[in-house]
């Protein structure tokens, strides 16, 4: 059984964790990982120490940065920030559920919550991806920057919304974000999450090809020097993701993936855990098989069709053996967010593996 608090507590509201955290190991940033020699891996530009870091989510202001980047993290995901103020899920947001399997692509499957985290760490989440407004968000932006030191990237996740103004409006949300972002000078690379549930649109915005090349391609004419990935969710439809591919993987620097697994999450009773939401993003070693066949399949398809994007791969990964898998799939860069919130030392395991 794991320790319940450490980067994040989840018997507190996220802005009580926001205040507050971060938690446990990560609440010392006195004692920091000190690397040695000279950054060996590229991370979109920027020389880092490894090729790992944490991905978008648990990382929502300036002292989570710091405390990821004093755990030996080098490449540190600002969580994901919007045009405007978006509201949070109601409590709870965070709770760990029991899969002895993997998360199934069936629409009927179902998880249920559990009393504490196991070793074979699996958590659902129902966040909304909640932001503030750009004038707070920015300073974070700014301050998380400058604590970069030598072999230390800093990766800005943006997430568009739609306002009901149809998809013009829609893409424009991007553009508009994305020079938000360039504002505070914290843009060598930027991920545009198109991975998760857009507010009146019908399907998740990476499934909808058309709209995510619109969206690539204005961010693109309007940034022509800007280094940008994009984040997918799993495709079940290869073919589906091959053409997506095919039609924005020459525009794009990178492409990461995954996000969660949306599960229905019940209670031993049946019942839902998440009020009013009866499906939940499920992480960590259950989806781990779907974030691998992923990044294969990107691998796949840059070789054949001769591009040069970068793949930024997550999904399950909790231990070194987890990310020399990844490594050996085709990811360029590898990231966790349960693995790491839970396991502090995660960082260091992982240098301890490329010495």
């Amino acid at each position: 059984m794991l320790q319940q608090v450490q980067l994040y507590d989840d018997q507190l509201d996220f802005e009580e964790n926001k205040a507050k955290g971060p938690f446990g190991d990560y609440a010392n940033t006195s004692e920091r990982y000190k690397n040695s020699g000279e950054p060996q891996y590229d991370f979109f530009g920027t020389p880092v120490y490894s090729p790992f870091g944490i991905a978008a989510g648990p990382l929502p202001t300036t002292q989570f940065i710091d405390a990821a980047l004093a755990k030996g993290f080098d490449i540190v995901t600002l969580k994901s920030v919007r045009t405007d103020i978006f509201p949070l899920n109601a409590y709870p947001q965070v709770r760990p559920v029991i899969c002895d399997g993997d998360v199934s692509t069936d629409p009927d499957f179902t998880v249920k919550v559990a009393d504490a985290y196991t070793e074979r760490l699996a958590v659902s989440n129902s966040f909304g991806i909640p932001s503030v407004t750009p004038s707070e968000w920015q300073p974070f932006l700014r301050d998380s920057k400058a604590l970069l030191q030598k072999g230390q990237a800093l990766l800005t996740a943006f997430q568009g919304t739609a306002h009901g103004k149809g998809k013009d409006d829609f893409v424009q949300d991007h553009v508009r974000g994305i020079e938000l972002i360039r504002q505070t000078g914290a843009d060598a690379v930027i991920e545009i999450n198109l991975s998760c549930p857009n507010e009146g649109e019908a399907v998740l915005a990476c499934f909808d090809t058309d709209i995510t090349e619109r969206i690539v391609k204005a961010v693109r004419e309007a940034n022509p020097d800007l280094k940008f990935i994009i984040k997918l969710a799993y495709f079940s439809d290869h073919e589906q993701l091959k053409d997506l591919v095919k039609r924005v993987g020459n525009i794009v620097d990178g492409f990461s993936a995954i996000n969660t697994m949306a599960t229905t999450v019940e209670d031993e009773n049946g019942k839902e855990v998440f009020p009013g939401r009866p499906k939940a993003g499920v992480s960590g070693a259950p989806i781990k098989w779907a974030g691998l066949e992923m990044t294969r399949l990107l691998k796949q398809y840059r070789d054949e069709l001769g591009y040069d994007y970068k793949i930024v791969s997550m999904g399950g990964v909790l231990t070194p053996d987890d990310f020399n898998e990844y490594l050996e799939a085709g990811a360029d860069t590898v990231m966790s967010v349960s693995g790491a919130m839970w396991n502090p030392q995660l960082a260091a395991q992982i240098k301890a593996t490329l010495q």
